[in-house]
């Protein structure tokens, strides 16, 4: 993709980029273990962005 992109479209993507990050250690010990993966981790070759 050429990087002339609409300014909601670059929005909507850095949105995405930064919800994509795994849970803070911090939760993990705070909730015992009970939390420790994002079930809303998107692999950029497994599922693709609707954009």
């Amino acid at each position: 993709m050429g990087s002339n992109k609409p300014l909601g479209k670059k929005l909507r993507l850095a949105k995405a980029l930064k919800q994509n990050r795994r849970v803070p250690l911090f939760v993990v010990v705070k909730t015992k273990g009970k939390v420790r993966y994002h079930p809303k981790m998107r692999y950029w070759r497994r599922s693709k962005l609707k954009a």
